[in-house]
């Protein structure tokens, strides 16, 4: 017998929660939007479910995003709101693309890969000089 649920009823503290189910979507990302939109319509939910921390970033991207538009300064913001200039960098980068990438995620895709020189392993050049520790100190002799 094969059923398929609507939606998944979840009852936290006296508050009815309708959650659409999973298979109704062709993916993940899809069905997790559709619950976002879901949650955040019950304003209750959302106290409960976001912490503090959460709560502040929230509030911190889209007040830099206001100075932004406002026409303020990377240094006057982060002086004011106490953050990174490198953190509202990305939370710019928010209003060009359409979702908000930490650093971390960034650097996995954008950031360029560190290439090391090919000179590296090779031998070093030998100098015109070396020298010998005495006891008044390093003497520089030249190679004969």
């Amino acid at each position: 017998m094969s059923y398929h649920l609507c939606y998944n009823y979840f009852m936290i503290k006296n508050i009815l929660l309708l959650l659409p189910a999973r298979n109704l979507f062709l993916s993940h990302k899809e069905w997790e939007g559709a619950c976002w939109k879901k949650i955040v319509k019950s304003k209750k939910l959302l106290d409960l479910l976001i912490t503090s921390n959460e709560r502040r970033n929230i509030v911190i991207r889209a007040a830099v995003v206001g100075f932004i538009d406002s026409g303020k300064g990377f240094r006057q913001i982060s002086r004011e709101l106490q953050i990174s200039r490198q953190t509202i960098s990305s939370i710019k980068k928010i209003t060009k693309e359409s979702t908000y990438k930490s650093y971390r995620e960034r650097s996995k895709t954008e950031r360029k890969k560190k290439v090391h020189n090919s000179n590296f392993f090779q031998k070093k050049k030998e100098s015109y000089r070396y020298y010998r520790r005495t006891k008044y100190g390093k003497i520089y002799m030249p190679y004969l």
